[in-house]
């Protein structure tokens, strides 16, 4: 009773540790198709971090909605393009150094329709079908002749963005349009610094002071986006000015160094209209790298459509937030609870390893006291099946003493081959057909336990 309580516990186990094996391969197979290399410190929860919405979706959401404009037609643009060489439609924004264009264009009928931005796309199919326009501008994006001249580092991008100054861009594609080999006219520097003076700079630390915004006139910033500025700077307060698109030619006031003098350790983002300024904690570190992922990734858009400075500086908030969440702040992220799944996965493979094992002993192990049980030797085998007889003879009746009888006959036979050192294969086969009578006599009595091939497990070797 004992034995068979084991066997069953035994077989229990097993197909267990066959499930479980089956279950963690599942899991882990299943786990693979959502696991990917993740080479951040953290997970940004900036709304640019995945960066999978759709150039629409990504548009409306991160920047802004497209301003509305009214063109004249193409024959009236085509017109005012005949009668004079630079024409600038309602709204247009972009600026150059009238002079350094002039001689960058010389005697070449080169002619200039600058278009304002925010125009949709039939609007700017419009522009271009003005075909005695050798260079459309469209915001500050410049394109004429099949080319489109882009600014390609940060102080093309400053320029273009802080002073909607477009003058070294639109000398080289004049120099490329016209043919000409010899070089670039030299222009002067693009962008200048100054210090602000003491009333500016009292006039901006009085409002700072207030509400930690100062908005000038002419700037568009109508409020911080609140959430992108507490986790792009969770520290600190970070404090924000906000000017418009300063006046080409002329030094710029340079806010941030002196107000950071004036209030050490907060950030400070000054808009100089769509360009950013960052000085602050960790601004050697990150400033940089934020400004050339925001302007390489939005300067189609921000040279193409008109958005205010808010939605700008939202944007730009939350690529500082990735950044920061990509481990580049020499500052402790905020706690993250480990991801259960993601802990057990390396563990998966060496348990389903050990279930597999554990279910191929446990299998072997029946197998192997099976194979040694039906091979015993013949006087072992012959002293096995007589006592068998011997204890199932008293539990016998009219149906089962036949068979009972035939078996022993069996016995006998075999009992004389063996003294008579007959062949072994003789005297296995009377030991078999003996056998076979005594199982139908345990059968015919329904004593499954006085089966030979059960009566006989383990006892014989």
């Amino acid at each position: 009773m004992a034995e068979r309580t084991a066997r069953r516990t035994r077989e229990w186990v097993r197909w267990s540790l066959l499930g479980a094996a089956v279950v963690t391969l599942v899991v882990f197979l299943l786990a693979q198709r959502t696991q990917g290399i993740d080479v951040s410190y953290g997970r940004s929860p900036s709304p640019s971090d995945a960066g999978q919405q759709s150039d629409e979706d990504a548009e409306s959401d991160e920047t802004g909605a497209r301003g509305e404009s009214s063109l004249p037609s193409v024959e009236e643009m085509t017109a005012m393009v005949a009668a004079d060489p630079v024409v600038r439609l309602p709204g247009a924004v972009a600026r150059w150094d009238e002079r350094d264009v002039a001689e960058a264009i010389g005697d070449a009928d080169i002619r200039i329709i600058v278009a304002p931005p925010g125009l949709d796309e039939d609007e700017r199919s419009q522009v271009r079908e003005v075909e005695n326009a050798t260079i459309a501008i469209f915001g500050t994006k410049i394109t004429g002749d099949g080319y489109v001249v882009v600014a390609d580092r940060l102080s093309g991008w400053r320029t273009q963005f802080g002073t909607a100054d477009v003058t070294g861009r639109l000398i080289t594609l004049i120099t490329e349009v016209a043919e000409r080999e010899e070089p670039e006219p030299e222009t002067t520097p693009e962008f200048r610094w100054r210090e602000p003076s003491g009333a500016e700079l009292d006039t901006v630390a009085a409002d700072l002071r207030a509400d930690g915004v100062h908005v000038a006139d002419g700037a568009t910033l109508e409020r911080v986006p609140e959430r992108p500025s507490e986790t792009a700077f969770p520290d600190e307060d970070a404090l924000y000015v906000a000017l418009p698109t300063q006046d080409i030619g002329e030094p710029i006031a340079r806010y941030g160094p002196a107000l950071t003098r004036l209030f050490p350790d907060r950030p400070v983002v000054v808009l100089y209209g769509s360009w950013i300024e960052y000085d602050g904690p960790n601004a050697t570190d990150f400033a940089e790298l934020v400004s050339t992922m925001f302007y390489s990734r939005f300067d189609e858009r921000l040279s193409v459509d008109g958005y205010p400075q808010a939605n700008v500086l939202g944007v730009w908030l939350n690529h500082v937030t990735d950044v920061r969440y990509a481990g580049l702040f020499d500052r402790p992220l905020p706690y993250e609870p480990p991801d259960p799944l993601t802990v057990t996965l390396p563990a998966l493979p060496w348990l389903f390893a050990a279930c597999v094992v554990g279910f191929v002993v446990l299998s072997l192990r029946p197998l192997s006291r099976h194979n040694t049980a039906r091979t015993p030797g013949p006087r072992a085998r012959l002293a096995g099946l007589t006592a068998l007889a011997i204890e199932v003879s008293g539990l016998t009746d009219e149906r089962s003493d036949p068979a009972l009888t035939r078996g022993i006959g069996k016995l006998d036979a075999a009992r004389d081959a063996l003294d008579s050192d007959l062949p072994a294969r003789q005297v296995r086969a009377l030991l078999d057909d003996a056998e076979s009578e005594l199982d139908d006599t345990a059968r015919l009595l329904g004593r499954t336990d006085y089966r030979p091939r059960n009566y006989l497990e383990g006892g014989l070797g």
